[in-house]
């Protein structure tokens, strides 16, 4: 057998704690499957006295110091797209040692160039554990659906989203208090705003679409959105036309460009990616000729996000080496984005207005003047006066008219509050 690959890792939060008993627990059936021992040599993290459930020694104060120590790979698992992760990783590679990461925010912003300092050097950079947990999914990417290319690429990315929105669903609680649920439960942080926002999945979505695409990867030309604005009353409605609510990222390939967005989506109830519930996250991969595949799993949490970086560790050790995107760095392409707007899909629209006569009229004259049709609508009443919801699913439209109708419906006296609009998505 070889000698051992010896692995120092920067950060030992919950996935990296995870990693620690990973690698020890099963420390001979690794070397088993990697065809030499894996060492950990060197650990650094912010608190050496926090108590942990497992004991590592070899502590190093300073993490930059991990890039020029005698570890063959390094493994970082601090976090953030710039300070100490940024520099690490940036050290570790220019001074000869292969790394492996989680950390997507990282690589959304700089991938493209840490991918050329890893070539250039004739080095691994992994992160297999950067996207949807335990899913493989960036080796799918990379690896198994290559022979037809990719269409298509769209999933529920964020357990904490995904969580929010099927505890609203099976509760018929409101937004705001599931969210203070899920922060108790310790399904979101105190400061949710990433996972809410959209921009979590904004950062998994750019490694994808780069990865299905052969582009850099690319934030600039992506549309996010989150859920901070859903309803209870939308969840209930699209139960009504036989759809769930998800929290997507999608990339697909068009005529015009490369869509990208984050957004959330009707999605018809007993297809894959709506029976994902919980803290799940599920893939749809459009592979060409070859099909459509569906993944799902557990996205985050300890055993199944430090399997993934397991699963890399355990391939540098093998010498299963390839371009980090799939690609060489240097092929990637600058991503032109596609004509957004004129993206077609049919919509679920909801207005509250005042329960006057008149009023769907109004609301059907301004679709039809946008050339928006009406597939099917409820209504309900309550008193003359009174505010209450039109909700509509419309035939496939494209967006900007759909938003130059919804402008003009807004505009009316009788509209009580902003239009909500949820576009259709097949999964």
């Amino acid at each position: 057998m070889n000698s051992p690959l010896k692995i120092a890792i920067a950060g030992l939060g919950t996935v990296g704690g995870g990693v620690v008993k990973a690698l020890t627990s099963r420390h001979a059936a690794l070397a088993a499957q990697a065809g030499r021992g894996i060492e950990i040599v060197a650990v650094s993290a912010r608190d050496t006295k926090k108590k942990r459930d497992f004991e590592v020694g070899n502590w190093v104060a300073d993490p930059m110091a991990l890039a020029s120590g005698d570890a063959d790979v390094v493994v970082e698992l601090i976090g953030g797209e710039e300070g100490v992760a940024r520099k690490l990783v940036e050290a570790a590679l220019e001074n000869g040692k292969h790394v492996v990461t989680a950390n997507k925010a990282l690589l959304a912003k700089h991938g493209k160039r840490l991918a050329e300092l890893a070539e250039k050097n004739n080095l691994q950079l992994k992160f297999e554990a950067a996207v949807a947990g335990g899913i493989p999914v960036v080796s799918i990417l990379r690896e198994a659906l290559i022979a037809h290319g990719v269409d298509a690429v769209k999933g529920i990315l964020n357990g904490t989203c995904n969580y929010i929105l099927t505890e609203m669903e099976v509760s018929g609680r409101g937004f705001a208090e599931v969210l203070k649920d899920a922060q108790a439960k310790g399904y979101a942080e105190a400061d949710p705003t990433l996972d809410i926002g959209g921009g979590d999945t904004a950062h998994k979505l750019a490694l994808l679409s780069s990865l299905a695409f052969g582009t850099a990867p690319d934030l600039a030309n992506m549309k996010v959105e989150g859920i901070e604005q859903i309803t209870a009353a939308d969840i209930g409605f699209a139960s009504e036309f036989g759809f769930r609510i998800k929290l997507l990222g999608v990339a697909r390939q068009t005529s015009s460009g490369i869509d990208q967005r984050v957004h959330l989506a009707m999605v018809r109830a007993r297809t894959p990616l709506a029976n994902v519930d919980g803290a799940a996250n599920g893939v749809v991969v459009d592979a060409g000729e070859a099909g459509s595949f569906f993944f799902s799993g557990r996205g985050a949490g300890e055993a199944p996000t430090a399997s993934a970086v397991v699963s890399d560790i355990v391939e540098i050790a093998r010498g299963s080496f390839g371009p980090v995107f799939g690609r060489p760095a240097a092929s990637l392409k600058t991503l032109v984005p596609a004509d957004s707007g004129a993206a077609l899909s049919a919509y679920y629209l909801r207005f509250e207005v005042l329960d006057v006569p008149g009023v769907l009229a109004e609301i059907a004259g301004r679709l039809s003047e946008a050339n928006v049709s009406i597939e099917s609508m409820i209504q309900r009443g309550r008193a003359p006066g009174e505010s209450v919801a039109i909700v509509m699913i419309t035939h496939e439209s494209p967006q900007y008219a759909v938003e130059r109708a919804l402008k003009a419906i807004a505009a009316s006296d009788k509209v009580r509050a902003r239009p909500c609009m949820i576009p259709m998505e097949a999964a």
